[in-house]
């Protein structure tokens, strides 16, 4: 009789696992159960559709300073497979990677399709059975095997709610909080309570969301009261604030954000070059250079003509007045909100296949070599189910190969050591 794999969860780290245990030694029967009824859910949707597979950074203690959460445990495990080993393993299955300038790597089809089919290959290739809506609502450890008692199964998909297997690798979700930490805290694991990380601000009813769909290349975000700022490009939407300043500002500030019950200010400096007092010298320069110009069809800052109007708006600034013209009240406040417009924001947007969770497994009670927990013996843990996450440009991706690969390889090296 072979051992079994059970890998709970079918995303990205889970079916990593479970492709490359099944591959590194046929002998072991691997099963893979899914409590939804879609495989790979974020893999299908990153980076719009393209799927961000990991980011062209080539040293490990550089990339791992992308973990808010996580980034000592990272960079002991990238020493066994880091980014080359991804980009050589889906190369090497035909998926070749393309860099772009941002450092994120994508397929060169710009389809999450080709990852997606490229891992299912490799499942049906090396025999690794799928269970789709089925959750493990228990699961314990007697005499040396795993005892799963499973729910939600089809008619014939297995002989019945109960499962037994060798090894178990959980690779599911953290978040919202699920039954599954209550029988993980039962087998002996602590849980850094899991909250929402990569989301996006929510301004409701504010006047900026009619701008929905406009970018700035650069501009930086700070929360007031709190020691949290980011600078990049910011996208309005049709909620509130978007794009990587934003995404990356809720990934470092994940656990603060959340005791604020996600209800803060935040500033925002449209022009980063520039602050209230270099910016008002800029403006006695337009004064001197354009004074007959009206102001808001002259946008000398690079900025988007409708941001423009809308901040000289809010600002009290009229549609005819030129820059000779300019009161000084409506020039400072003008001045106000290029370098720091004011938003309050009520809540955030996260998008249930996008988003990852900051909280989790424990790191301590985890081996970073292995991914095998200090607590039961042949229980191993990969991607978002750990207390790891990596801001937005794939660095979460690549945790996910990275973890699976070595619950794989520790698991497929092990199977008939004396030992076990």
């Amino acid at each position: 009789m072979g051992k079994q794999l059970l890998v709970i969860g079918g995303g990205a780290a889970g079916f990593f696992c479970a492709v490359n245990a099944a591959r590194m030694n046929p002998a072991l029967k691997v099963t893979i159960i899914e409590k939804g009824n879609k495989l790979l859910s974020k893999v299908k949707v990153s980076g719009g559709g393209r799927c961000n597979v990991t980011h062209a950074c080539f040293d490990i203690a550089e990339m791992s300073r992308q973990y808010p959460r996580g980034q000592h445990f990272v960079k002991k495990a990238f020493h066994q497979f880091f980014t080359t080993e991804t980009i050589k393993w889906f190369e090497e299955r035909g998926v070749k990677l393309k860099t772009e300038g941002d450092g994120r790597m994508f397929p060169v089809t710009d389809s999450s399709q080709t990852v997606f089919d490229c891992l299912l290959k490799e499942a049906n290739k090396f025999g690794v059975n799928i269970v789709l809506r089925s959750e493990v609502r228990s699961l314990k450890y007697e005499g040396g095997m795993f005892h799963a008692e499973l729910s939600g199964l089809s008619k014939g998909v297995l002989s019945d709610r109960h499962q037994t297997s060798d090894f178990v690798c959980i690779a599911s979700g953290g978040y919202p909080k699920s039954a599954m930490f209550d029988w993980l805290k039962e087998m002996g694991h602590s849980i850094e309570e899991p909250v929402p990380s990569l989301f996006t601000f929510n301004l409701p009813g504010h006047a900026i969301t009619k701008l929905m769909g406009i970018s700035v290349e650069n501009a930086r975000v700070k929360i007031i009261g709190a020691k949290l700022e980011e600078t990049g490009p910011l996208l309005i939407t049709h909620w509130g604030l978007s794009g990587p300043a934003v995404l990356r500002l809720s990934a470092w500030g994940a656990r603060q954000l959340a005791t604020y019950n996600w209800e803060f200010e935040t500033v925002i400096n449209w022009i980063p070059e520039f602050n209230e007092q270099s910016l008002k010298e800029k403006f006695l320069h337009f004064r001197k250079i354009h004074p007959s110009q009206k102001i808001v069809n002259k946008n000398p800052l690079g900025l988007p003509a409708r941001l423009w109007e809308f901040l000289a708006q809010q600002s009290g600034v009229k549609n005819d007045l030129r820059w000779a013209d300019l009161p000084t009240s409506e020039q400072k406040k003008f001045i106000k909100n290029l370098c720091g417009y004011e938003c309050k924001v009520i809540g955030k947007t996260t998008f249930k296949e996008e988003f990852v969770t900051a909280g989790g497994i424990k790191l301590s009670e985890i081996d970073p070599n292995t991914m095998m927990s200090k607590k039961v013996r042949d229980l191993f843990f990969a991607g978002e189910v750990l207390d790891v996450d990596g801001i937005t440009g794939g660095f979460n991706f690549q945790h996910a190969w990275s973890s699976g690969f070595i619950a794989a390889k520790t698991i497929s090296g092990s199977m008939f050591s004396n030992n076990q």
